[in-house]
């Protein structure tokens, strides 16, 4: 009886091991890396469904004013 449980023990502590050394290194791909710009660079906003419309890429004030907009818009507090 004993000798069985610690064989079990055994078999139970190599197969954890296995499964430990069958792991895949996680990095990060560096083709889908993408170089950080400024948000309010212009970068097609004309075509861009998702911009403001009349907001012109490259004019930060205006990107600012409109994040601003849109988060009053969300605030509980002021509604």
């Amino acid at each position: 009886m004993r000798r069985g449980l610690s064989a079990a023990l055994a078999v139970v502590a190599a197969s954890c091991l296995l499964v430990a050394c069958g792991e895949k290194p996680q990095t990060l791909n560096t083709a889908s890396k993408k170089p950080d710009a400024a948000p309010w660079a212009p970068g097609g906003a004309a075509s861009n469904p998702f911009f403001a419309s009349g907001w012109k890429g490259g004019d930060q004030a205006a990107w600012e004013a409109q994040i601003k907009t849109r988060n009053q818009g969300q605030n509980d507090y002021a509604r």
